[in-house]
């Protein structure tokens, strides 16, 4: 899976970190704060877009105007932070497939919907940036996943055509922009998401990154 690549493109969330549990918790505990009836279920939902935009469909969905996006925003990014810190923890196989792709001299990056400050919180409590040639997050661009362009930037800041690029994701949006992008693309789904018929999109499919190598 391999062979022709220069580059590979992990994204962050529930591939190089197990955030998803901690991203629920904050989510049900702040989305019914601001009374919004919240379940871990709904929290899949929007797996994959930019919180922003989470927050945007939730708050049009249930009318809610007495806290704007962006303050709310800074209240749950703030809050996952704090737990990332406390007891995040990288996902089975990240550390050993970052070396084997080191020494064996691809390029990486990270390409995330999480904003930068949040992705630098996590690269900085598994104390894994020295592997990274790009970091590049969707925080700031027009459109987040599904749409290609913070994929597409990760290959423009390593100088990698596209083409060459294999990334690594566990979500449809994110497969969705990866081959929008004209990359390979590995799925390595959730326990709970691994039984969608639309990871058939993907390239290649594995159970964890322990496959990689």
């Amino acid at each position: 899976m391999l062979k022709g690549i220069k580059a590979v493109i992990f994204d962050m969330d529930g591939v190089i970190i197990d955030s998803e549990p901690l991203w629920r918790r904050v989510m049900v505990q702040s989305f019914t704060e601001a009374g919004i009836p919240f379940t871990e279920n709904d929290c899949r939902i929007t797996t994959g877009l930019r919180f922003k935009e989470v927050a945007a469909y939730w708050f049009n969905r249930h009318n809610i105007t007495h806290i704007q996006i962006p303050e709310f925003d800074l209240l749950v990014i703030g809050r996952l932070s704090e737990l990332i810190i406390k007891e995040g923890v990288a996902m089975k196989g990240v550390n050993a497939a970052l070396e084997f792709l080191k020494q064996k001299k691809y390029k990486i990056a990270i390409g995330t919907s999480s904003n930068t400050a949040f992705m630098n919180t996590v690269i900085d409590t598994l104390n894994i940036r020295n592997y990274f040639d790009a970091l590049c997050s969707a925080e700031f661009l027009s459109f987040g996943k599904p749409h290609p362009q913070v994929f597409l930037n990760c290959a423009d800041h390593m100088g990698i055509d596209p083409k060459e690029c294999l990334v690594i994701e566990d979500s449809i949006n994110g497969i969705v922009a990866a081959k929008a992008a004209q990359m390979k693309v590995i799925a390595i789904p959730d326990e709970e998401s691994k039984h969608n018929p639309k990871f058939v999109l993907a390239d290649y499919r594995l159970e964890s990154l322990e496959e990689l190598i």
